[in-house]
């Protein structure tokens, strides 16, 4: 089964300080895609620059040519699904057709109440992906969409022309609940996950590799129950969350070893952390770009 590996570069560093430049760097690499989170401000880096997503994207797409972008992930706790199709199907446009969204029912950051509202519990957050992906759905693929919901409405929003891609641009949807992975199944071109954030502190690598399994297990049962193969749905790891943290960008054998076990389990696109220094991303920029460059052509 062919792997794809692809980075996430986070939106920390001024545009004109750093922050185009590994944009750039990252096609040089060949990498897949460059994705970048969709937040308001992020755990450590709180209190420091942080810059927002779509411009971001939209500054990413207008530097680069082959370089697939996308989010990981975008969520109901500041999106809105009438405006957030307006933003993606321009740069959808803007990118000639490059753009995934990565998207999921978010969790308690800063991002969940920074616009004034309490912390949604995890019910409440997966209610509202239930109903925020579906409207999205349409908005991305209907030239005038109206609906009334429990929490979005839609009043003849028009988004004409559409996508470049069609009939949409992709989802990724981030999902591990039962919930979630119907609406992986159901609309999702690709599944995420980052693994059992329950092993992130004392698991193993080995109880992770078990966990993962369950979880493509539990993915390809939400297909079956709607009549979908799950050979069509991309299986993608963001990395950098599960018991090994950083080893496998320690050296190249190390991260061979950690990609070889991933495949095996099916996933078909792993995800890394553009380096940051003194952050949990920190890596060795050289051994990084190793990977990048070299990794793949040892699992062949």
């Amino acid at each position: 089964m062919s792997l794809r590996l692809s980075t996430v570069i986070l939106p920390y560093r001024r545009w004109h300080e750093g922050g185009r430049q590994a944009w750039t760097r990252a096609e040089q690499l060949g990498f897949h895609t460059a994705y970048t989170y969709d937040h308001l401000s992020w755990r450590t880096f709180r209190d420091g620059p942080w810059f927002g997503a779509v411009p971001t994207l939209t500054a990413a797409a207008a530097l680069t040519e082959r370089l697939r972008l996308g989010t990981l992930v975008t969520s109901p706790n500041f999106r809105h699904p009438v405006t957030l199709a307006k933003d993606l199907i321009t740069l959808d446009d803007v990118s000639g057709g490059r753009i995934t969204l990565g998207i999921g029912a978010g969790g308690t950051g800063f991002d969940a109440t920074a616009m004034g509202q309490e912390p949604w519990t995890p019910r409440e957050r997966a209610d509202r992906l239930a109903e925020f992906v579906p409207l999205l759905d349409r908005l991305l693929t209907e030239d005038s969409v109206s609906y009334q919901g429990d929490y979005y409405s839609a009043h003849e929003a028009r988004n004409i022309p559409g996508c470049v891609q069609r009939p949409r641009l992709p989802f990724a949807v981030a999902a591990t609940g039962p919930r979630g992975l119907a609406l992986a199944a159901g609309y999702g071109q690709a599944w995420v996950t980052t693994g059992d954030p329950r092993l992130y502190e004392n698991g193993t690598p080995e109880q992770s590799v078990h966990a993962l399994r369950g979880q493509a297990e539990k993915l390809a049962d939400a297909c079956a129950a709607i009549g979908r193969d799950v050979s069509g749905v991309e299986k993608i790891l963001l990395t950098g969350f599960t018991p090994d943290r950083g080893r496998p960008l320690e050296s190249l054998d190390a991260f061979v070893d950690f990609a070889g076990r991933h495949r095996e389990l099916g996933f078909t696109e792993l995800v890394l952390h553009w380096p940051i220094p003194d952050s949990d991303f920190a890596a060795d920029e050289k051994v990084f770009e190793k990977i990048a460059t070299e990794a793949l052509a040892q699992l062949d």
